[in-house]
């Protein structure tokens, strides 16, 4: 599959899953070790199309639905959390661009953010905000014609290969959103190293020193990126999320059957004990349940319904806290070995971690689902 992507989703799903299989699945491990995901492996992203595959025909997209791209983003978190993240995050740059950028903007960025030549990396949480998404402690001033930006952004994925940060900050007393090219005077940017999970993805922090950007590196005008820049992209990574969490309850899933059928205990393999036939019973139906709840939001998505919000929210909760259990069934399932850097278990059950704490923690979806539950009943 080349940059010009068949659009027959089953052919592009197959030419991923062969990638995943031959390429990011055998090297997860070393991609885990070292914190790191070689460029030739982004180079081959880029190859394939898959940075950016929804934007629209129109702009220079391969405009690939968003169940599909759903699935996409299942399999590529199937073999590497880290490798997802970074498709989740630079997807939410481009979207963005896409979906809200001047005529200026997209033909600036879209091309090169399309190909992989620009990677680009959300920056809106704070060390000090945690799941507050407000960017207060980043400050926007005009300066002549343009802005001078003063503040510190932290977890953010990609950021230590970023070529484009789009940067969140207060103007007065709302939110905007500005497009600041990582080379820029006063960005600075350092390592978060030894990461719980996803530990592939490049997490940096970035601090912004008194960054000068032009009138033109704003998104739309001031004030206004609370509802919808941050909205939108948001639910486009929470939807990559919840689509990369069904890929390590797949990921488990085949791990623990492959162990189960060749590992022997007493005069039997391990699959015929009934205890270990219900681990797998609840892998099957969570992988296939969270894939359901993942692919009614992509169709949601893809009809522009905006009930696709709370349908996203709740495929997040269902397929993160899925993942969860699953990667921890996977561990007991391995014994010592699932301890070990020997076999896929742990890194699963470390990166499933992650994924109840990304775009909106387990406790907020609870508390947003339960009161959407309340405002249909009134």
């Amino acid at each position: 599959m080349s940059t010009a992507m068949s659009l027959d989703p089953e052919a592009v799903l197959a030419d991923v899953r062969t990638f995943v299989d031959d390429e990011v699945v055998p090297h997860a491990e070393e991609f885990d070790r070292t914190e790191r995901l070689p460029r030739s492996l982004l180079d081959r992203v880029g190859q394939l199309g898959l940075w950016a595959p929804f934007l629209s025909v129109d702009i220079g997209g391969a405009g690939l639905d968003m169940v599909t791209l759903g699935r996409i983003h299942e399999e590529v978190g199937r073999g590497c959390s880290g490798l997802r993240s970074m498709l989740t995050v630079h997807g939410m740059v481009s979207w963005s661009v896409g979906r809200w950028g001047s005529a200026e903007q997209r033909d600036r960025w879209l091309a090169p953010l399309i190909s992989g030549d620009t990677f680009g990396v959300f920056c809106l949480s704070e060390p000090d905000s945690g799941s507050d998404a407000t960017a207060a402690g980043t400050l926007a001033e005009a300066d002549g014609s343009g802005w001078v930006i003063n503040g510190h952004k932290k977890w953010i994925t990609g950021g230590q290969v970023a070529d484009l940060l789009l940067v969140f900050a207060r103007t007065g007393p709302g939110m905007s959103a500005f497009l600041v090219p990582s080379q820029t005077p006063g960005v600075e940017i350092t390592p978060i190293p030894n990461m719980l999970g996803t530990r592939s993805s490049m997490i940096a922090e970035i601090v912004l020193r008194d960054v000068r950007v032009g009138a033109e590196a704003m998104i739309g005008p001031p004030g206004w990126a609370a509802g919808t820049v941050m909205t939108g992209a948001l639910d486009l990574g929470r939807y990559s999320v919840a689509c990369g969490s069904v890929g390590i309850v797949q990921a488990c899933l085949d791990a623990c059957v492959a162990y189960t059928s060749r590992r022997t205990v007493h005069d039997g393999r391990l699959r015929d004990l009934q205890l270990i036939r219900r681990k797998i019973s609840d892998m099957v139906t969570s992988a296939r349940a969270a894939r359901l709840l993942c692919e009614h939001a992509g169709r949601l998505k893809d009809a522009g319904d905006p009930a696709t919000i709370m349908a996203t929210w709740v495929a997040k909760y269902h397929a993160s806290t899925a993942a969860t259990a699953a990667a921890s069934d996977a561990v007991q399932i391995h014994g010592a070995n699932g301890c070990s850097p020997d076999y896929p278990a742990a890194r699963l059950y470390r990166d499933s971690k992650i994924m109840e704490i990304i775009e909106g923690s387990t406790e907020i979806q609870q508390t947003t689902i339960a009161e959407e539950a309340y405002r249909e009943v009134a």
